[in-house]
């Protein structure tokens, strides 16, 4: 009788993959829980106003130089206080993106699928 073939050796394989799935998504979750810590600090107005943000995306501190405070002029202060956030925040995709291409930069060896 003819052998149904193509498969053999295939659960090993699984079983393979399965791990390196799982050390991939435990090393993920590390990386994730790292950069939530972190702090992301960005300028605006030649450093008159400075935010900071978590990993977490919160804004954690504002720091406004008194010289950045013009009672005349506050939509000035606001649009470098909007600019200055927006900056860290940026900070904190890019980290994110570049974790995520550091982890994913081994796909194309799991198991031989070439993902």
């Amino acid at each position: 009788m003819a052998r149904r073939g193509g498969f053999q050796g295939m659960p090993g394989n699984m079983n393979n993959l399965m791990k390196q799935a799982q050390r991939m998504q435990r090393q993920m979750e590390e990386q994730q829980k790292e950069l939530e810590e972190k702090e992301f600090t960005a300028s605006a107005g030649g450093g008159v106003i400075e935010v900071t943000v978590s990993g977490k995306r919160e804004v954690t501190k504002v720091k406004i130089d008194p010289e950045a405070v013009d009672p005349d002029d506050v939509e000035m202060l606001q649009d470098l206080i909007v600019a200055a956030t927006n900056e860290a925040l940026k900070q904190v995709e890019e980290a994110q993106a570049e974790n995520m291409s550091k982890m994913t930069g081994g796909l194309g060896s799991l198991g031989g699928f070439g993902l």
